[in-house]
């Protein structure tokens, strides 16, 4: 066990995290130059393009340190996204010690506090790496300047590497194993293993990632997951070289996978404990929370007759993704269809997106929405995600909606343009901090709903970039909450309808009523699209009508023969406009859904 070393790199997006994990799998040799490419332990196409890592990966590196020992180092690479920080911190859970990167150009960003704070609440030994030494814009006085003052770390201690041109790779394995401890553990004790990740084979079912604390688990062995209480067989056991590699057993402090005829992953849970079914352990592992989705929003097949494909597609899709959550829903405009929970709105983009490439799916999704409290008058408590289940105003004590701490690190000049953003989505509570020289850290309170359409995108573009972003849910508080329909031509449309702040109410439904009226094609009569709150009307924007021009052969008389031939036209019109049905397009649902800039 002492040849054994747990660690993992954390830091802000897009410093290199992937970049230096491929360095160490390249200078360890795992794989020969030939099979090599960019980014190795990332295997979707989304994560290589866009450059993020989704699913954590694990990777075990055989090393022969100065003293000629070989050593077994394990890299458990983790997401990058706030959306995932549950999984982050059961992979952390699962270390000893981590690699902080900072970038030399950008310096501290705020996940690389966020995580430096989770690697903290565990306990972990934290080695500071410089990356990207090589860039001309590098600052590297500046950020150890920064990793002194704002992470109050040891900047001597503080390794500089260029993981793109393979500089200093050497240190940082002699700062593994020299730094991190070895990990401890008993393997005589009952079996005591954490689950930091699970994904779906084909051909053995669920590959369930572990950590084991003590005993020893071998092929053959009843293993039982404490959270369900379901056993299983153990089939095969292993380690992560780049292809699986069977062993005999797993002891005590190694990290590596089980197969064990787990038939989705949906049956284990991220932080649940493996134990053997005869010898069980008296508890589970401290840290297992059950992930709560926390953005909803529904998807339906843009063809009606593509809802038995999108069933088959979600089915083999939840093998993979046990975060997402869906049930059946139906809408008057859109047909069959799911409702979804999403862990927040990177994860969902990764759904949509996965499903239409890997799945040939074509989607449309509804407006994103967070899941609200109302609190009624007979004193019961509703929580609601979908808009279709609005309570009667009229029995409404009072509503709640999630709030979260944002931390925004920004240089000196975008303070005024960030608070203002932050104003506009009713922000509160802001605190100014000032970690380092010409940098800010901005923390307010924001509701979720204001967070997960564009705040990002907006953020980045008034920062010019610079600005990052990091956050956590907090609470619930007390919110003004309405339900905004829209009607078109005296119908209310099912898909569009949104719950939103009393304040925001009039200025979101202008908006979609213009989107609407540039998106619906004309029709014999006028329609009128409104945006209406129970039975007042707050918006409203007219569709004009095709007209042919019935007094063409009226070329002299009397004025009162074209009138009677206008008036002939008006009422067929209106006529017309109580039997007329409205045919909405499906752009007219994404253009509603899009945000006032696109």
């Amino acid at each position: 066990m002492k040849h054994i070393r747990n660690f993992s790199i954390i830091a802000h997006i897009d410093h290199g995290k992937s970049t230096l994990a491929d360095r160490l799998i390249q200078y360890t040799h795992l794989v020969e130059d030939r099979q090599f490419r960019d980014q190795i332990l990332d295997n979707m196409d989304i994560e290589r393009e866009r450059g993020i890592t989704i699913k954590s990966q694990t990777v075990d590196l055989p090393y022969v340190g100065k003293d000629g020992v070989e050593y077994e180092l394990n890299l458990i690479d983790t997401p990058g996204h706030v959306d995932f920080s549950y999984e982050v911190s059961r992979a952390l859970a699962s270390c000893e010690g981590v690699l902080l990167l900072v970038d030399a150009a950008q310096g501290v960003e705020a996940q690389t506090l966020g995580n430096l704070y989770a690697a903290m609440e565990h306990n972990l030994v934290i080695i500071p790496v410089i990356n990207k030494i090589d860039l001309p814009v590098a600052n590297i006085e500046g950020v150890k300047n920064e990793i002194d003052q704002e992470l109050g770390l040891d900047s001597d201690l503080a390794i500089l590497c260029s993981a793109k041109e393979g500089i200093g790779i050497e240190d940082i394995f002699h700062a593994v194993i020299e730094r991190v401890p070895a990990p401890t553990g008993d393997a005589e004790k009952p079996l005591s293993a954490l689950i930091f990740d699970a994904h779906y084979d084909p051909f053995r079912g669920t590959i369930v990632s572990c950590r084991i604390f003590d005993g020893t688990v071998k092929p053959g062995d009843m293993i039982r997951l404490m959270y369900n209480g379901t056993t299983y067989k153990v089939e095969e056991v292993g380690v992560f070289r780049l292809p699986r590699e069977p062993k005999k057993e797993l002891t005590a402090g190694m990290v590596g996978y089980i197969i064990a005829g787990i038939k989705t992953v949906s049956d284990t849970r991220v932080g649940d404990t493996i134990t053997l079914d005869n010898n069980p352990i008296a508890e589970a592992l401290p840290g297992f929370i059950e992930v709560k989705p926390v953005v909803f929003s529904s998807i339906y097949p843009i063809a009606s007759d593509d809802y038995p494909s999108l069933v088959e597609a979600l089915e083999k899709y939840k093998l993979n993704d046990a975060a997402l959550v869906y049930q059946k829903d139906s809408s008057a405009a859109l047909g069959q269809g799911f409702r979804c929970g999403f862990l927040g709105l990177l994860h969902l983009e990764i759904v949509q997106e996965r499903l239409e490439r890997e799945f040939d799916q074509s989607i449309i999704m509804t407006a994103p929405s967070v899941q609200y409290r109302f609190f009624l008058n007979d004193s019961s408590v509703v929580e609601v995600d979908n808009p279709l289940y609005y309570p009667d105003p009229a029995k409404i004590r009072k509503s709640e909606e999630p709030f979260i701490k944002a931390s925004i690190l920004v240089p000196e000049r975008y303070v005024g343009v960030v608070m203002k953003l932050c104003m506009e989505r009713r922000g509160v509570n802001s605190h100014l901090s000032y970690p380092a020289p010409g940098r800010v850290e901005i923390t307010f309170d924001l509701p979720l709903a204001e967070v997960i359409f564009d705040f990002y995108d907006k953020l980045k573009s008034v920062t010019q970039g610079y600005g990052s972003f990091d956050y956590e849910i907090i609470d619930y508080r007390e919110s003004n909450l309405v339900k905004l329909d829209i009607l078109v031509n005296g119908e209310k449309v099912d898909a569009l309808s949104i719950l939103v702040h009393h304040d925001n109410a009039r200025e979101r439904s202008l908006r979609v009523c213009e989107k609407l009226r540039e998106e619906i094609p004309k029709q014999q009569f006028k329609i009128a699209i409104q945006g209406a709150i129970g039975g007042k009307i707050i918006a409203r924007s007219t569709i004009s009508a095709f007209r042919k021009d019935v007094t063409a052969k009226c070329y002299g008389g009397d004025i009162s023969r074209k009138r009677k031939l206008l008036e002939k036209q008006k009422k067929g019109k209106k006529r017309m406009r109580m039997v007329g049905n409205v045919e909405i397009p499906q752009s007219a649902f994404l253009a509603a859904l899009k945000t006032d800039d696109e």
